[in-house]
This record gives structure tokens, sequence and C-alpha cells, in this order.
């Protein structure tokens, strides 16, 4: 099968042997369409260390299930089938608690230590809890973000302990800071205030009436303004999902005292937490890569309107062409959100 390779300093789409079963509760899936993302460029560029050299790349994907382990229970061949970005084995320690980005078997892996789905076929380890199946009147565009970035989002929404009528200000309009004001809306939140210093994502934001307020923090004083909307108390909670140079700092700034500032941006270079400067605001940090135990309650939302995520679709690229699609991506042409790929 073709299968996009990461070699360690770049990379190449060549063959690959499909891959086996290897546990009784693996499963098989053909891959319908997948995605870039932003996280495939970061271990592209060396920036996550225990990605290994020569995986396939990818952990976003729809697909049909074609062939199942043995101890798989509640799927079956055939099946079409959204992708949690975690393989989780749902029975440790943490994985009991909702924690399932740090199961002790499983944690983010595919497309970062064993193969991901950027190949005609892939593995899936612990299928019965990774793989959901899609309503029958949702399609496969439709479920390709629920198992990362729109459950990035829901993670970013539901560590600020949002109450009914909350101001939530979000930092960054890309694909998981528009899915966090999505997902805010129905957690919820009464006015959503967006920040980017790119005008276009400003834009549609306000345009799909996810935000109520937008902001650009190179012409504006963001700190003044939240005040402004907020009887000078600042935002009620605070989503990091840009990982600029000075968002981490833009954040805890813009909170209200007592509240929460949840990090779910992934940083190129070490932060720091100016503890002095803080003093007495009281804040709760919540950091961590996502936890993506509410892909069927996310799929449900899908089901029944609540939820959309066509507009993140910039392109679409065969799958032969998925090295240009990178490249366009990583330049973000023509003010790409996500790029999907299809088998053609």
């Amino acid at each position: 099968m073709k299968a996009l390779v990461w070699t360690g300093n770049k990379i190449e789409l060549t063959d690959r042997k499909r891959p086996e079963i290897k546990d009784s509760r693996d499963a098989i899936v053909k891959v319908t369409l997948s995605s870039i993302c932003t996280s495939d460029l970061h271990i592209i560029k060396s920036f996550v260390p225990k990605a290994k050299t020569g995986i396939i790349l990818g952990h976003e994907f729809t697909g049909e299930i074609v062939e199942l382990g043995e101890n798989v229970k509640n799927l079956e061949i055939g099946d079409r089938v959204s992708a949690n970005c975690e393989t989780f084995c749902g029975e440790c320690y943490f994985c009991k608690r909702g924690f399932i980005n740090n199961c002790e078997k499983g944690g983010w892996e595919l497309g970062c230590t064993i193969d991901g789905c950027q190949a005609e076929y892939v593995r899936v380890p612990y299928a019965d809890m990774g793989l959901t199946k899609i309503p029958d009147n949702v399609s496969y565009k439709q479920a390709l973000f629920v198992g990362d970035i729109l459950s990035s989002g829901y993670f970013g929404a539901e560590l600020c302990e949002i109450k009914s009528g909350d101001t939530i200000a979000v930092i960054g309009a890309g694909p998981v800071g528009l899915c966090a004001m999505a997902c805010a809306k129905i957690l919820g939140a009464g006015k959503i205030i967006a920040l980017d210093i790119d005008e276009y994502r400003l834009e549609l934001a306000k345009k799909l009436k996810l935000a109520d307020y937008t902001f650009n923090p190179n012409k504006c004083d963001v700190e003044k303004e939240v005040r402004e909307l907020t009887a000078s108390r600042g935002a009620d909670g605070v989503i990091e999902a840009a990982g600029g140079k000075d968002s981490f700092q833009t954040a805890w700034k813009i909170a209200r005292a007592n509240s929460v500032v949840a990090i779910v941006a992934m940083y190129e270079e070490n932060q720091i937490l100016p503890l002095p400067h803080m003093y007495g605001k009281n804040l709760i940090f919540k950091t961590g890569g996502v936890d993506a135990i509410h892909c069927r309650k996310l799929l449900d939302y899908i089901s029944k309107g609540e939820l959309n995520t066509d507009f993140l679709i910039s392109a679409e690229y065969c799958f032969e062409n998925i090295q240009e699609a990178y490249k366009d991506f990583e330049n973000k042409k023509n003010h790409c959100l996500k790029y999907i790929i299809n088998g053609c």
C-alpha cells in the first residue's frame, strides 16, 4: 500500500506492507479521509521527541472497518467509523478516570510512535475504545474532525468549567480555537471573545457567529478591550489555542481573578509563569494533551445539527498529492484551516 513516511528529516510517499492484526483488540481500517494537523508539522520539525523515525504520519481520519481482532466486541466489519487521535485501553488507572491521553498502555501513538493513517490502511489498537461508529445521517467529512480537532476544542471549553452566561475569551481562531468557540456556546457561554492576529480568521469567526467580539492584538490593547466588555473584571474563562510567542502571557492577563485559563496550544518554546506579577489573581491553570473521551457525544451533536465543522475544510487533495498538501498547509495557502486527503 502507499503511505506517507517521516524519515527523520523529510517526508516520503512510499510503499509499505498492509498492516495486520497484532492483538485481539486490534482493527484494520480502510482509510476514507484523513487530514493534516499542525502536530504533524511539529513531528517533521523534530519538536516531538517521542516521534519515531520511519513512522507513517497522521492521526485524524475516518474509514471503514475491514478486519477485526477476536476480542473487539462493539464493532463489526463494514462499520463506518471516526477515529480517536489517541489509543487507550479503557482499563488502566488513568483511563478509568477519563485521562485517556495518559493511558498506561497507549496515549497519543498514531502517527507518532506507531504507524498512522496517512496510508491506504491503518491498524488501530484497542479498537473498541478508539473507534466510534458514525451515525447514518453523518457523512465521513462531517465526522472527520471529531477525534482530534473538535475534541481538542471541546476539551478546552470543558476545562474552563463554563457556567451559563459566562464570557469566554479564545486566543487563536485556527481550527482548535474555532471549535472551542462552538463548544463553549454549547456548554452555556453567553459571550465569546476571539483574539487572533489573522484578520481573515477573525472575520470567519464573526461570519460563522462563533464569536460575538473579535480583536487583533497587533491593532488594539486587548486587555483594555476585554475589561470594557466585562465590567473591568476580565474573562470568566480563557482558552489559549494559539501557542504564539506572547499568547500565554495574554491569556492570564485577560482572565478575571479566580477563573480558569485552559492551555490547549502546543508551544515550540518554553513559557514563563510570572508568579510575582499574577500573585493575588488566584488563577487556575489547566493544560495538557486532549483527553478525547467525548467522541460519541460530539457525533450526536453533529447528528442533531447542533455542531458543524464543514467550515474547517479549505481544500481536498488526492492521496498521491499529499506532499503538495503538506507544503501548502505549512505555508497557509489561501488562508487554509484544514486540508483533507482522500484516496481518489
